[in-house]
């Protein structure tokens, strides 16, 4: 069996750890004769799956009682209408636009209610994060939202937004569970699994017990109300089973490894790795700048398209794959999130080495 080094930004790297846990349970989990992919989601077993996947998520982030976690689908992307629809009360809401998924959900938003952009960083290709201590957050606004790690463009939030006491609403897709977070800063975090967590399918909601309310906006879905979900333990209707099952050996794993202080440790180390030898490379450089820099997305260029569509073939050919920039960006870019281990950056960076001195 041969394992490359998967540097995509999602679906991304799992644990093999994980992986092989889930494969010899494939068949049979647990003595009950059948694979997770085929049980009920009202038996006894999966109960247990999302019950202990639960409470596995509320102690590795320290998360309140008058906190819901919600296991839900249509990706991170639904969530931009189902935000807007539960918590727009007064039609308005202040967004924060710092790549290319915070503009999507402020599009999406503007379809409820008045979205004020009241910040941006699209003036220099969202390569930085704008100063976020003192904005203009509009009296009337339900909520601020911020997209907190930016998975394109490889920027991060180092300190969350002054919000002014409004509540503030946060996609943390691609940052998920990659260090400490305290949860009472945020009404509602939310985040699509399929970067850091698990396989696609499954999104994440951990809301605030008062943003769960019936007072929606006129004509939302049963299935778009948070407090459908919410009453009903994620099990409304049959939930992405698998994928949750998944996650919750996830969970178990950052655990053992000893929580989220420790990958954020290992995460500062990786990532160091990687920028220590783009800031002396004569050949690449990071596109972002150094103090909003992303743990887990790291992307770089040569300044030529030539060579960086030849890099990343060579890479793919050497065991390095996925490390094509995203179209919007070109170049290249890795993503560095928990799974990955140490030793696959530093592959990497023997890569980008060898391939300096052969191409400069």
């Amino acid at each position: 069996m041969k394992r490359v080094y998967n540097f995509s930004a999602g679906p991304a790297v799992l644990p093999e750890e994980v992986l092989r846990e889930a494969a010899n349970e494939m068949l049979d989990y647990k003595g009950c004769g059948m694979s997770v992919m085929e049980m009920s989601h009202r038996s006894k077993a999966f109960a247990e799956i999302i019950e202990t996947a639960e409470q596995d998520l509320r102690d590795l982030m320290g998360i309140p009682d008058n906190y819901k976690v919600l296991f839900l689908q249509g990706g991170a992307s639904q969530q931009f209408a189902m935000i807007p629809m539960n918590l727009m009360k007064n039609k308005v809401a202040d967004y924060i636009v710092t790549g290319q998924w915070a503009k999507k959900a402020a599009a999406e938003a503007s379809k409820y209610g008045k979205v004020n952009k009241i910040a941006s960083s699209e003036d220099k290709t969202f390569s930085y994060i704008p100063d976020c201590s003192d904005l203009p957050v509009d009296e009337d606004a339900d909520y601020v939202y911020i997209c907190e790690n930016n998975t394109i463009y490889g920027t991060k939030f180092k300190e969350l937004p002054n919000t002014k006491g409004k509540t503030l609403v946060a996609d943390v897709s691609s940052c998920f569970l990659s260090e400490p977070v305290d949860v009472t800063k945020y009404g509602l975090i939310y985040g699509g699994v399929q970067k850091n967590v698990g396989p696609a399918g499954v999104v994440i909601a951990i809301i605030r017990e008062d943003l769960i309310t019936e007072d929606v906006l006129p004509g939302t879905p049963t299935m778009l109300t948070y407090k459908t979900h919410a009453d009903a333990g994620s099990l409304y209707n049959t939930p992405p089973a698998y994928g949750i099952y998944i996650c919750g050996k996830v969970f178990k794993w950052l655990k053992k490894m000893g929580g989220l202080e420790v990958m954020k440790e290992r995460n500062e180390k990786k990532a160091k790795l990687l920028y220590d030898y783009l800031d002396q490379s004569k050949l690449f450089k990071g596109t972002v700048e150094k103090k909003d820099r992303s743990l887990m997305n790291v992307p770089f260029v040569t300044g030529s398209d030539e060579l960086d569509a030849k890099f990343v073939k060579e890479a793919k050919e050497a065991g390095l794959e996925n490390l094509k920039g995203h179209r919007t960006v070109g170049g290249m870019r890795a993503s560095i999130y928990n799974a990955m281990p140490y030793e696959g950056v530093e592959a990497l960076v023997a890569f980008m080495k060898k391939f300096e001195e052969e191409n400069l």
